[in-house]
């Protein structure tokens, strides 16, 4: 397509830097024209931003304008996930906006914009507003909202792949509603890098579920990328471990031949060591800095505006810079450890170079076998362009209850009028009559059992249908505590006698249940109970049988699980292997099995004393741990005398004092009725649960007037209303959303109900005499899990030696095998 539709003014200033319109954006910019919402797949650097912004800026050229005055009040709105990523927008707006001397007025709002602006930005709106999902939520609970929007001509949403599927993503798909309702000739328009599948974004950005009406706009095609896996100089790749430290002299090297190297991390403890390492190496005294989220903002901000001023040369960080700010001159992107899903590979890599027709070069560094053929797995799925990502979901009922409030806060609504707006957006279009009337009563009363308190009383109906506050300071509060994210409590580790052992994550904490035993700073304890904010231990003789928990970790995709799955299945392409990482394979083929794409392997062999299973699951870290509990909680039932277990990405090992000679039992579907109900109720993880859901539903306040609840005062809040709603009002609405929240976040339960599908149909037994050359990475980080990842990396060597050695010897070799 030509691009006969842009203005001379943009074809201009384009050509003026030497660039020219891409195909994409002169198309985002004919669907516009034509009337319609648009969705635009590119690669990062390809102008995507752009691309989105292209219609706007063409409306306020003085060709379009032909001599009338340029349109007041807000015109478009830009949503993006990060509030960096608003003001890194605006930076780079602002320049052809000034050089086109186009008269926009271009300003961002967020949770750190200052009260006074916010209210001349109600009263006297920018021409183009850059905002959160949150700060639109409250935005649109004012009763001047009707007024603020009601010229809006274009909402764009960018890195729409980053939210979409997830809470925040519902919360902004009922924003969008609601402006269409106020604005019915609003555009949306939707921008990714990195989406597996593109209709699915378009059915939900399309409005009233009308998908056509969306048009997908695919990026130019730019340079293909350059990775490459690194690996060790004697080409020997480690057995266990996760950190890579054998690394660190090679990357030190690259980052010295490189003017600027970015070091992606999957977590932040793994992006701590990784820097000290580096830091340990620096003989040239290179400036190296660390970027993650638990560092302060002010922190965060210098180490930016140092990169953004050339003035580093390494930066190691985490997921808190995947959808990075735009940094042109990263010479080189490098992946420590495995990257655990295709589309977030790309999205890093695409850091590199940051322009369409650079090609992004990329290093992939595995920490151990399983990860060299993940990283394998994940280079070759970059080579073939495909994607991967979540899947969409049903929308939350605490978000919904959430904006039934906002919506309140900005004036009187019908319930069938909110209810056809409500349904009209993706996520709760399947929301039925009996559930909208079981959310509006819980915003009005909080619900059955709590409906004779006064302080849960927030909208009330009339006889006509309609529903409005019942007090003005009802608006203040919601405003107050409004908001998707809830920030994870870290929860003292103590003794009854108060002496304290530290701090865990919430998370890990809540799957836990009196009795259950962890290593928690070098001692076994068992758990007495959890309350308020405190895990309450005591010292055990009883080994430790729970994994302690090393920190949130990136979930293993479906896509790249399988993809792994077909390398170890691929005996031809062993070939382009390293020599021990064929040799693992051809030694575990022959003395065992090798796990298919369709079917579960499951092994068992004494070691050490005890009976050894190891399940390959390859469902991902989460989903093990929660299988891990599941099956040693049935295996205490039988008299198994379980010891314990210990989980990765790729497999589960459970050891016993009695042989598991029939696994089938243990993974019968009936285990997600019965083991897994009875975990959830009795471990914290409903509560936790239904702390968040409670948070986000406005049922319990964190802010008041002066002052803020403490992350106990609010668990105190919810664990007595959660009582009282298990006793009283079992089905209550938040209890349904906390369900939800356990089932599909905590536990990954939709992948365990797959895997126990295939287990009853496709399990593949074998009994050996000894560990398997496969199961020696999980059995390595066996009595490790209690150090951090990477500390315990040195310590592995000499264990997963005499392993190795153990699962590598052969009797009767065919020809070619043990070299």
């Amino acid at each position: 397509m030509t691009s006969a539709g842009v203005p001379p003014e943009i074809e201009s200033w384009f050509a003026g830097r030497g660039w020219r319109v891409r195909r994409h954006q002169a198309e985002m910019l004919a669907a516009a024209d034509s009337g319609k919402h648009a969705m635009l797949v590119a690669d990062t650097g390809a102008g995507k931003t752009l691309a989105g912004f292209l219609p706007t800026l063409a409306d306020f050229t003085p060709s379009r304008l032909d001599g009338a005055k340029p349109p007041e009040g807000l015109h478009t709105l830009y949503v993006s996930p990060l509030k960096a990523l608003a003001h890194d927008v605006q930076r780079n707006l602002i320049t052809p906006v000034e050089e086109m001397e186009l008269g926009l007025r271009i300003e961002t709002r967020s949770g750190d914009t200052s009260s006074d602006k916010k209210r001349r930005q109600r009263s006297k709106p920018p021409h183009v507003l850059l905002t959160t999902p949150e700060s639109l939520s409250l935005l649109l609970s004012y009763d001047d909202s009707f007024e603020l929007f009601k010229g809006l001509k274009r909402v764009v949403v960018d890195e729409v792949h980053a939210f979409a599927t997830q809470k925040r993503g519902d919360l902004l798909a009922l924003a969008l509603t609601r402006l269409q309702a106020i604005a019915p000739d609003m555009q949306r328009a939707a921008l990714s890098a990195t989406v597996a599948d593109p209709d699915a974004f378009r059915d939900w950005i399309a409005p009233d579920g009308d998908v056509d009406s969306v048009e997908l706009v695919e990026g130019e095609s730019g340079a293909e990328p350059e990775v490459e896996i690194l690996l060790p100089d004697e080409e020997r790749v480690p057995w266990g471990g996760h950190a890579a430290t054998w690394s660190i002299a090679q990357l030190y090297q690259r980052i010295r031949d490189n003017r600027t190297t970015l070091v992606f991390t999957n977590t932040r403890f793994l992006a701590e060591y990784i820097f000290q390492h580096l830091w340990d190496a620096n003989e040239d005294n290179l400036p190296i800095g660390i970027h993650h989220g638990s560092l302060s903002k002010e922190a965060r901000r210098k180490v930016e505006a140092a990169m953004a001023e050339g003035k580093l040369r390494a930066l190691v960080c985490t997921a808190s810079l995947d959808l990075g700010v735009d940094w042109g001159d990263i010479d080189l992107v490098v992946q420590m450890g495995a990257p655990k899903g295709s589309s977030r590979l790309l999205q890093r890599i695409g850091r590199a170079g940051h322009r369409l027709d650079t090609p992004s070069r990329a290093l992939l560094v595995p920490g151990n076998r399983f990860e060299f053929l993940e990283a394998t797995a994940a280079l070759e799925a970059v080579e073939e362009g495909k994607r991967d990502g979540e899947e969409f979901r049903p929308g939350g009922l605490d978000v919904l209850a959430q904006h039934v409030m906002g919506c309140a806060c900005a004036g009187p609504f019908h319930e069938d009028a909110l209810l056809a707006e409500v349904t009209s957006c993706l996520p709760y279009a399947s929301i039925d009559k009996p559930t909208w009337e079981r959310v509006l009563q819980f915003v009005a009363t909080g619900g059955y059992a709590l409906r004779a308190y006064d302080k849960f009383k927030r909208i009330t109906r009339d006889k006509d249908g309609v529903w409005r506050l019942t007090h003005p300071e009802r608006a203040y509060q919601h405003r107050m505590n409004a908001g998707i994210i809830v920030d994870a409590e870290m929860l003292e580790v103590r003794f009854r006698n108060g002496r304290s052992l530290g701090k865990v994550e919430e998370r890990f904490a809540a799957s836990l249940r009196p009795g259950d035993t962890f290593q928690f700073a070098g001692v076994n304890v068992e758990v007495e109970q959890l309350k308020d904010m405190e895990l309450i231990v005591r010292a055990s003789k009883k080994s430790a049988m729970i994994p302690s928990y090393g920190g949130l970790r990136l979930p293993l995709t479906t896509h790249l699980a399988d993809r792994v799955r077909g390398l170890l299945t691929d005996r031809a392409g062993w070939a382009r292997f390293p020599d021990d990482v064929r040799e693992w394979l051809e030694v575990q083929d022959w003395r065992s099995q090798l796990p298919g794409p369709d079917n579960l392997l499951v092994e068992s062999f004494p070691h050490g004393g005890k009976h050894y299973t190891v399940y390959y699951t390859f469902t991902g870290w989460n989903a093990n741990q929660s299988l891990g509990m599941l099956i040693t909680s049935r295996m205490e039932a039988l008299g198994m005398m379980p010891g314990g277990f210990v989980a990765n990405d790729y497999s589960l090992a459970v050891w016993s004092l009695k042989p598991v000679e029939d696994p089938r039992p243990l993974l019968s579907p009936d285990i997600l009725t019965d083991e897994f109900i009875d975990w959830v109720q009795d471990s914290h993880l409903l509560r936790r649960a239904f702390r968040e859901v409670a948070v986000i539903g406005g049922l319990v306040e964190r802010q008041h007037p002066g002052k803020k609840k403490s992350g106990r005062q609010v668990t105190f809040s919810t664990d007595l209303i959660y009582d009282v709603l298990r006793k009283y009002e079992p089905d209550h609405v938040l209890i349904e959303a906390a369900w939800a929240d356990a089932r599909e976040k905590m536990t990954d339960i939709g992948r365990l109900g797959d895997l126990l599908d295939t287990a009853a149909e496709r399990l593949e037994f074998v009994e050996l005499d000894r560990v398997s050359p496969l199961a020696v990475p999980v059995m390595v980080m066996i009595g490790r899990e209690a150090v951090p990842q990477g500390g315990a990396d040195d310590e592995l060597l000499l264990e997963a030696e005499t392993l190795a050695g153990a699962a590598m010897r052969v009797d009767g070799l065919p020809g070619g095998l043990g070299g």
